[in-house]
């Protein structure tokens, strides 16, 4: 599986033509802690840049944006109940959905785990 990243701070890891998404360790520091996590149903086409989902921190809520294009195929059910899991596990349990790709080449444009490290250095 591959990981690959976006300046807007969110995770995708493809297996197939399936990527789960999240957002990463940095983005949810930088929230705090996490109150509420709206996601996106299953069954929605997204373009990639299009905001899906919504992660409400105490600090402030923000939008999550589709790294791809794809179909929304599930949101994290277990963030209904333990929306904190984003804070504990950002980059594993604490996924947020998953969409089957419509275009695998759009991958390309994301950042790999070394760019995405240099690119928040910078920050």
């Amino acid at each position: 599986m591959t990981r690959y990243f976006t300046k807007e701070h969110e995770w995708i890891q493809v297996d197939g033509d399936t990527a789960t998404v999240g957002i990463t360790d940095f983005a949810q520091e930088s929230l705090g802690d996490i109150t509420f996590v709206e996601l996106p149903e299953a069954g929605r086409a997204v373009t990639a840049g299009e905001a899906v989902a919504v992660v409400e921190s105490v600090k402030a809520a923000s939008d999550v944006y589709a790294p791809v294009a794809g179909t929304i195929a599930e949101g994290n059910a277990a963030l209904d109940a333990e929306p904190e899991l984003v804070n504990t596990a950002a980059e594993t349990d604490g996924w947020l959905f998953k969409l089957t790709l419509t275009d695998a080449a759009a991958l390309g444009d994301l950042l790999d785990e070394a760019a995405y490290k240099a690119y928040i250095a910078e920050l």
